[in-house]
């Protein structure tokens, strides 16, 4: 299954990214090493890599969605959630950590708060997500 964040003609433009050199060195990284159940969502990486803009990190504006941050959310109509995105060895969605090879993980990295994007969720449905906010924190702990 391939993860598309648009469809020719179906979907809104994708909206401008930016990333920051230590996260773009390290998801070019993971992308490139991840196999299996992960090489999809890590395909769609590579895309979201390939579009964004990069820049120094320690230019990177703290509104941008980067590893660590804490960023609420709504996807499609569903209630506000707010996660901290984080490498696959430090997800669990029970304390609200997802991983950045996921479909959701990997379509927030580079946004801003009032930055929307659609992407092909794991089942294959069309879905937007909107950023309200994005908060820096430290990396989860594993």
């Amino acid at each position: 299954m391939t993860y598309l964040n648009t469809r020719p003609g179906r979907s809104a433009p994708l909206p401008h990214i930016l990333i920051g050199w230590d996260d773009f060195e390290t998801l070019n990284r993971l992308a490139d090493a991840a196999t299996g159940d992960l090489a999809p969502a890590a395909q769609y990486l590579r895309r979201e890599l390939d579009r964004a803009a990069v820049v120094a990190t320690m230019k990177l504006n703290p509104a941008v969605v980067r590893l660590g941050s804490v960023v609420s959310y709504a996807a499609g109509k569903g209630a506000e959630r707010t996660v901290q995105l984080v490498l696959p060895g430090e997800a669990d969605i029970s304390t609200g950590c997802i991983s950045i090879l996921t479909p959701v993980g990997a379509a927030l990295i580079g946004l801003r708060a009032g930055q929307s994007i659609t992407f092909t969720t794991a089942q294959g449905r069309q879905q937007s997500l909107e950023v309200f906010r994005v908060d820096q924190a430290p990396l989860a702990k594993a």
